[in-house]
């Protein structure tokens, strides 16, 4: 079921509508500077509106260059946005915040670092006592599979398993949002379906369902991952439809076989091809 984009009064609480953030006709403009003295400015958010509610899994997917990551970075703190509003809680969201845990697809790996010591960067950074970090990240890297490699640098580890490192170390500090930036998009396919199973997994048997927002360039990724997808505009990006997966979990491969699968495969794919269109 495909569902307009509605935006929500930001005076109102988000939290008390249920929402976890809420992103009302953000705007996101870079300056860049061209050969000479020339100069310009690249609009790449105009009018997003999202709003994602309390443990829900969001797939954000959109033509190249539509503003996904742009968006993922205000929500991390990592950008700023220049109109509209972006909540968190019903609390505006400026700067990085201890609520949101952020997972690249680079890894971010201290490659000098022990897999166990890279999990705890975050919790020392927080000031978490070094007996108490070493149990948070031996508890989440046995989550995450992980539990033999604690003393292995970065390096001895397969793109899969840094990976999983990356997403432990997100998890230490048991943040109540994750955002994903294409996290599996470097990895061999086996591996990548091998991870979109593992995400899940955690996700769903996790003692308190994280809110979750994923990019990704994948419409059989976010198909199988998410409760809806954010399907968005060309640049500049906004929100043009919102897609519910109806899918049953816990999912497993034989929901990609399925024929509500196909079909939701087949809108997404359409929605983005108008855009491509577009854009030519």
């Amino acid at each position: 079921m495909t569902q307009a984009a509605v935006g929500v009064s930001p005076t109102r609480s988000a939290a008390g509508n249920g929402y976890k953030l809420l992103a009302q006709d953000l705007s996101k403009s870079f300056r860049n500077v061209g050969h000479g003295a020339r100069t310009g400015v690249t609009e790449v958010l105009r009018g997003f509106d999202l709003t994602i509610q309390d443990g829900e899994f969001v797939a954000l997917l959109g033509p190249s260059g539509c503003g996904k990551s742009t968006f993922l970075n205000i929500i991390a703190g990592l950008e700023d946005f220049d109109e509209g509003n972006l909540l968190l809680d019903g609390a505006v969201v400026r700067g990085v915040s201890k609520k949101v845990g952020v997972v690249f697809q680079n890894y971010a790996l201290f490659p000098w670092l022990s897999v166990q010591k890279n999990v705890e960067v975050g919790l020392r950074i927080r000031g978490v006592p070094g007996r108490e970090r070493h149990e948070i990240a031996s508890r989440v890297l046995r989550t995450v599979g992980l539990a033999e490699f604690t003393q292995h640098l970065p390096h001895r580890l397969s793109g899969g398993m840094r990976q999983r490192v990356a997403i432990a170390r997100a998890l230490a500090y048991d943040p109540e949002v994750l955002v994903l930036d294409e996290p599996f998009a470097a990895l061999d396919a086996q591996t990548r379906e091998f991870l979109q199973n593992e995400l899940l997994r955690i996700w769903e048997t996790g003692e308190q369902k994280k809110t979750i927002l994923f990019v990704t360039h994948s419409i059989d990724e976010a198909i199988f991952l998410a409760d809806r997808i954010a399907v968005m505009t060309k640049r500049p990006g906004k929100v043009k439809s919102l897609i519910d997966v109806n899918l049953p979990r816990p999912r497993d491969d034989n929901s990609r076989a399925t024929a509500e699968y196909g079909r939701i495969r087949a809108e997404v794919a359409a929605i983005l091809q108008e855009e491509v269109s577009l854009g030519r």
